[in-house]
């Protein structure tokens, strides 16, 4: 019995180590670009990037079009529950086209999202409600 113990007690930690090593890379100062790639002419255009912030948070996010113009990009501000409070959205000309302030119930779940135009007029409101349903 002792040995059978220490045999699942050895295959256990074993399996935690296996799982340690296979932890996902840091996001931590990260930039992750996506490309495409056409299978003809094998020309690489890139499609989108996003950056984290030293603390590993999302910080912003690119899109392009297919010939590496930029579609649209996302700036994110944090507040300090560590969750997003503001998401700004700028068009192809990186004008500032919408701009989203969030707010959070006391589980830290989305509550309220204001959406307002580039010039700070209250566009509308967006109200989160969570409902559990037992299986």
């Amino acid at each position: 019995m002792r040995k059978l113990l220490l045999t699942a007690a050895t295959l256990l930690l074993g399996i935690c180590a296996f799982a340690q090593s296979e932890q996902t890379v840091s996001k931590k100062n990260l930039v992750v670009k996506e490309w495409n790639t056409d299978a003809r002419s094998n020309a690489r255009v890139m499609d989108h990037v996003t950056t984290y912030n030293a603390d590993g948070k999302k910080i912003e996010e690119i899109e392009y079009y297919s010939n590496g113009k930029q579609k649209w990009r996302k700036r994110y501000e944090y507040g300090p529950n560590g969750k997003v409070s503001r998401e700004l959205v700028y068009d192809e000309r990186n004008r500032l086209d919408t701009a989203k302030r969030f707010e959070y119930n006391e589980l830290d779940q989305k509550k309220t999202q204001y959406n307002y135009d580039a010039k700070g007029k209250l566009r509308s409101v967006k109200v989160f409600e969570y409902i559990a349903e037992d299986a």
